[in-house]
């Protein structure tokens, strides 16, 4: 199945009126989270595209309308647009947004880079869920049915007794954006048990978030299953683990992946104004 850019353009787009002036522009600009905003006419008519660098570039005009600084035209993608073929948009002309105009040319969403990388992590996940499917059948000789769905983030039963803050803190950044791939987890009659995705959960339950999305995992066989105890089950009676609230917070080390990158930092690091390099630790 092709995925449309429809299927992750943001349709309330921040923009500007052409009329727009150079100072309004810089100001609307410095205020929001985008490095330059789609200009469109009186009609909603896509017109242009106004860069950070651009207003930079005439900032001591700030009484100018944007019509007169900007060059006519700019690229666009229509929503039945392949998203792959987006994606090579993108990354051939070095954009970070890519305005979306319908057969009229009105402006009727904007894709950016981060929505393209969002995709591909969201596009992902199903193959996750697939393997956890097969590997519970083969463990308890079960059929087992996937689909996706919202899942009530307090009834979650955590896996995982530990979680590190920095990471934490990157999935607060991108639940705030839209920017999080689904929660794996398995329903087991009244019991949800939280997979995977734990930083993802906890982030959302901080965020006052009430349900997450998730690829649900359900045994065919109901009855069957309810008289099994599971691994996951094991795991998170071992370790005392019966809601979110239970997992440890650890403030004090990184991310092993973080951890991994900082150390390759320091170690290329120069240790000197003269650039010597650090020796291997």
């Amino acid at each position: 199945m092709t995925v449309r850019v429809r299927d992750y353009m943001v349709l309330q787009v921040e923009h500007l009126d052409e009329s727009t002036t150079v100072g309004v522009a810089i100001d609307r600009l410095t205020r929001s989270r985008h490095h330059g905003l789609p200009v469109t006419d009186g009609t909603g008519k896509l017109v242009g595209f106004v860069s950070a660098k651009e207003l930079l570039r005439n900032s001591q005009h700030r009484g100018t309308p944007l019509r007169d600084i900007i060059r006519g035209g700019t690229y666009t993608a229509s929503p039945d647009m392949a998203l792959d073929d987006v994606a090579r948009i993108i990354f051939r002309f070095g954009l970070r947004d890519l305005p979306i105009t319908d057969e009229a040319g009105r402006l009727v969403g904007v894709i950016s880079n981060l929505d393209i990388v969002r995709s591909h992590f969201e596009r992902a996940s199903p193959a996750k869920a697939d393997t956890l499917k097969r590997l519970l059948a083969e463990r308890y000789q079960l059929p087992f049915s996937s689909r996706r769905g919202l899942v009530p983030i307090a009834r979650l039963l955590p896996t995982q007794w530990k979680v590190f803050e920095d990471e934490l803190e990157g999935r607060r950044y991108e639940l705030e954006r839209g920017f999080a791939e689904p929660v794996l987890v398995v329903q087991k009659g009244e019991l949800w048990i939280l997979v995977d995705g734990h930083h993802r959960a906890l982030a959302a339950q901080e965020m006052g978030l009430a349900q997450l999305q998730a690829y649900i995992l359900t045994c065919d066989n109901p009855e069957a299953f309810a008289a099994t105890e599971t691994g996951l089950e094991r795991v998170a009676r071992d370790h005392n683990l019966h809601t979110l609230a239970d997992i440890e917070i650890d403030r004090s080390a990184h991310h092993p992946l973080l951890e991994v990158t900082t150390q390759l930092i320091r170690r290329f690091a120069p240790d000197d104004a003269a650039g010597t390099p650090s020796p291997p630790t």
